[in-house]
């Protein structure tokens, strides 16, 4: 019976973790008033015949707060790299010497930062919405494993309130995550 319990509750953690990992990640890639290399580095480059995250390709690096500079590994691909941001979705202009590119972040109007703490918010609630898909499905298999008579109501009981507490300590990062990457995106 124990063993059942940690199972799904094991496989519960897990999505939970890989929930606030990708809200982590995606914030990351979300512009601020200052230059981070994790605002391009996911950026796909056309590099050998295939798609390429920006980071294997290049050295990304900020020489100042608004500026990010990308020096690729192999020059012959740095039309390639060029192209690759001026279609990405951030707005910038590279400006490549045919040594390396740099991009200057422009300052965010007040407009453009009241639309990304829309954008970020959004996100956040994506990421609630899996942590409640994820605990409907913990619930599931603890009423499922009850019904096969795997565990006893005490047990299905206590594990439900478990998933629970999960649940609110998951939410309680989210809105930590939230709350710091708005004032980043509000603060100059």
């Amino acid at each position: 019976m124990n063993e059942m319990v940690d199972a799904i509750v094991l496989e519960f953690e897990d999505k939970v973790e890989k929930a606030l990992h990708h809200l982590t990640e995606h914030l990351a890639g979300i512009r601020t008033g200052r230059a981070s290399p994790a605002l391009i580095d996911s950026i796909k480059v056309e590099a050998y015949g295939t798609m390429t995250p920006l980071n294997q390709v290049s050295h990304i690096s900020v020489p100042e707060a608004r500026q990010l500079l990308v020096k690729p590994f192999d020059l012959s691909i740095i039309k390639d790299i060029e192209r690759a941001l001026l279609t990405s979705d951030l707005g910038l202009t590279p400006a490549n010497d045919g040594k390396l590119i740099r991009l200057t972040l422009p300052p965010l109007s007040e407009e453009q930062r009241k639309k990304l703490v829309v954008k970020v918010k959004d996100m956040a609630e994506q990421a609630r919405i899996a942590l409640r898909n994820s605990r409907r499905d913990a619930n599931k298999h603890a009423d499922q494993a009850l019904k096969e008579h795997h565990m006893t109501e005490d047990a299905n009981h206590d594990l439900h309130d478990r998933i629970q507490e999960i649940i609110k300590t998951a939410e309680t990062k989210i809105e930590s995550i939230l709350g710091r990457k708005t004032e980043e995106i509000m603060t100059d």
